[in-house]
């Protein structure tokens, strides 16, 4: 496993990728306890991966102590589960609350620095890479498929967000002007990459940005700054195709919202007890069993699937690529 993780490392170290075969496919999976087995993985080799996005808790390890000796433990052990065939992807990733040290976190985790560190040394990111001297684990990266520029751009809604407001699993709206989930240096830079030019656009955050309803974490927490996003997506989606990716909720489901698409997969291997759930977004039904998610990038469309620890499609969406730019990215 050693040797697998460090050609996982090396993977990483690639900012742009071209890619030539007939389709792009990219896995996305959240929710990864390393205490627990992992049978998914055997579903999701088949898929024949160009790329897995690791959308968060991609190791369950909060830590309220200095010594982050939980955290350390964690991915000590999620290095030696991780399959060896990831090997043969590019491998991305955001981080959650229990990969970022505690349990719906926000800015005032005291040990956030350190928990920084530690995820990016695990996940082998460079010394130069924009992650090394900044504020938390935002990122964007671009990928060449066949002429067609696809950007993935990776949220980090912990280190920056300001305090929920009510209890857990009764959250109720933040809706003080100062309140954020991006923070200032963040929002900049998003609103610099959504100018970028690329055929299609993928927005991981790590919690969900469409769904109202539920009681939990989301981006509904925080009304200004969830229609602060919606507004700068929309306005990016009619210049580029885009789709939003998340994980967080131990169950998963395809949102739609006006010209938006969310695919929401959670968990990979901690299954949720709570049987039913809606929104007025939802497309379909939410899936509380293990899942994962699918998206592939084929000729004039991009296929979207969330799909069950064997394989089956659990839920579809398509979205139409209007147009193509067929422009050249320069890193």
């Amino acid at each position: 496993m050693k040797n697998c993780l460090k050609s996982i490392l090396v993977t990483i170290l690639i900012n742009f990728a071209v890619f030539s075969q007939a389709n792009f496919i990219i896995g996305v999976g959240s929710c990864l306890d390393q205490d627990l087995d992992q049978p998914i993985w055997n579903a999701i080799q088949k898929e024949q991966l160009d790329v897995f996005f690791f959308l968060g808790d991609n190791v369950y390890g909060d830590s309220r102590f200095f010594s982050m000796t939980k955290l350390r433990r964690a991915y000590e052990i999620q290095k030696n589960k991780l399959p060896n065939w990831l090997e043969t992807v590019k491998i991305l990733q955001i981080w959650d609350d229990h990969d970022y040290g505690l349990n719906d976190g926000g800015k005032n985790y005291r040990h956030k620095e350190m928990s920084q560190e530690i995820y990016l040394n695990f996940w082998g990111i460079p010394q130069d890479d924009q992650r090394r001297n900044q504020a938390g684990v935002f990122f964007s990266k671009f990928v060449n498929h066949n002429g067609k520029i696809i950007q993935f751009i990776g949220l980090d809604t912990r280190y920056h967000r300001s305090n929920l407001k009510g209890f857990k699993k009764s959250y109720r709206p933040n809706t003080d002007i100062d309140a954020t989930i991006l923070g200032e240096q963040q929002w900049l830079w998003l609103e610099d990459q959504l100018e970028k030019e690329a055929d299609i656009r993928i927005i991981a955050s790590s919690i969900q940005v469409l769904a109202e309803e539920h009681r939990f974490e989301k981006w509904s927490n925080f009304p200004n700054e969830r229609s602060k996003l919606l507004s700068l997506l929309s306005k990016a989606g009619s210049n580029s195709n885009l789709l939003i990716v998340s994980g967080d909720r131990h169950r998963g489901g395809i949102y739609k919202k006006d010209n938006l698409i969310e695919l929401t997969s959670s968990s990979m291997n901690k299954p949720s007890n709570i049987d039913y759930e809606t929104d007025q977004y939802l497309d379909g039904e939410t899936h509380p069993e293990e899942n994962y998610g699918i998206i592939k990038i084929i000729d004039k469309s991009v296929l979207i699937y969330l799909k069950n620890i064997d394989g089956k499609i659990l839920e579809s969406a398509e979205l139409m690529i209007s147009s193509l730019n067929n422009i050249k990215v320069t890193t």
